[in-house]
């Protein structure tokens, strides 16, 4: 049975670790960054298909022990490459390692990619190209301490590509990253959902995906079906009953707005060619200035950074008035803030009832929970009943 790991965004790990278990997967084990797990060709191309979390599922193909750099070009030698793909593949090397004791990574990535040109050679006096910027099959060689792993990519592009949003703004939150946040709300298709600033639409579109049932991987290609064992019969059946599985789209409680109309334009244009315009509903405004669309509902936002010159000083004003709107407007909603600052605990003047540590990339982030008590609901002088 193949072994498969799966990467993810640090903090989403056990949301990752509970849905391969639902795919079938076994010996699912979680460590930073990703899961391990195994199962079948099948469960490979599901959890291709499905997972909104993953980043990538890497197929180990061999995992041992080395010392040297000899050692590590050895056991890439000696694994049979060409019964898993055709030298006429083009190819790429990535290197990734945790307390690495030799020198140089990318001396590494040269040998582990003239052993596999090797092994080819050997094997039908030809090599496969190496092409670093859209290879064929993907070749991730991963080192901690003295173990080395090597892995062969099953999903090509990273999984957060979703084949859907095209036009994105400078900084936009990866999907699965999103994907991961709603779940970690646990926000239900159903529920009101608004995003405030909702840049190219990120949160939106994946709240959509999930409420029409659409299957994140549904509009793309994958690595695997260039492999020599690929199951196209099995891989069509998969596809046909995902997209028999989808509901029509139709309007949802869906809503993003934002301060810039190059945005909106963004999130306007991504919507419409993933078919989902008439699921959300977008207009321009201030975060400061919009009205709850809904009684109650969740209110989601990844906040600015606030990584330029001055932006800083922008946010510490815009924290207090953040809070200020929330508790006037927004009474009996629960808004979930992203953000990389930690300034926004002491300026928003509330309390959040929950932390989430998160990481978009290499930043640690935090997703603060708030619990909007409307303001009606708090004690008046004299009140009787206390409310």
């Amino acid at each position: 049975m193949p072994d498969f790991f799966a990467p993810c965004p640090r903090g989403l790990e056990a949301i990752l670790h509970n849905d391969l278990e639902t795919f079938g997967a076994q010996n699912v084990r979680s460590t930073e960054g990703g899961v391990h797990f195994s199962g079948g060709w099948a469960l490979c191309y599901r959890a291709n298909l499905e997972s909104r979390i993953a980043s990538r599922i890497l197929w180990r193909v061999k995992e041992t022990r080395y010392r040297t750099e000899q050692d590590i070009y050895q056991a890439a030698f000696e694994l049979q490459w060409q019964r898993w793909f055709d030298v006429t593949h083009t190819i790429r090397v990535n290197t990734t390692a945790i307390r690495c004791p030799l020198k140089s990574l990318e001396f590494i990535t040269l040998l582990v990619k003239d052993a596999v040109c090797d092994r080819f050679r050997a094997h039908c006096n030809e090599r496969p190209s190496v092409d670093t910027l859209g290879p064929d099959v993907r070749i991730h060689v991963f080192i901690e301490d003295d173990k080395l792993m090597l892995y062969l990519d099953t999903s090509g592009d990273a999984l957060f590509k979703r084949g859907v949003r095209q036009h994105t703004n400078i900084a936009p939150l990866r999907e699965n990253l999103a994907a991961g946040i709603l779940r970690l709300m646990n926000w239900q298709p159903g529920t009101p959902l608004l995003d405030p600033m909702c840049g190219s639409g990120t949160f939106l579109i994946e709240a959509a995906q999930m409420s029409l049932n659409i299957q994140p991987g549904i509009a793309r290609s994958f690595a695997f079906e260039k492999l020599k064992n690929f199951d196209a019969a099995l891989w069509g059946e998969m596809r046909e009953q995902a997209i028999a599985a989808q509901l029509p789209a139709k309007p949802l409680e869906l809503y993003g707005s934002d301060l810039y109309g190059d945005a909106l334009k963004a999130a306007s244009r991504n919507l419409e060619e993933a078919g989902l315009s008439e699921c959300v509903e977008l207009k321009q405004a201030n975060v400061l200035e919009i009205s709850a669309p809904a009684e109650h509902g969740m209110l989601v936002a990844n906040l600015p950074y606030g990584e330029r010159m001055g932006e800083l000083d922008e946010l510490a004003e815009l924290y207090p008035k953040l809070g200020d709107a929330l508790k006037k407007k927004f009474g009996g909603w629960t808004a979930y803030l992203f953000t990389a600052d930690k300034a926004i605990l002491k300026l928003m003047r509330l309390s959040p009832s929950k932390r989430t540590p998160l990481f978009n990339g290499a930043i640690e982030c935090r997703l603060l929970e708030y619990k909007i008590v409307p303001g009606s609901n708090r004690p008046k002088t004299g009140s009787p009943h206390g409310v």
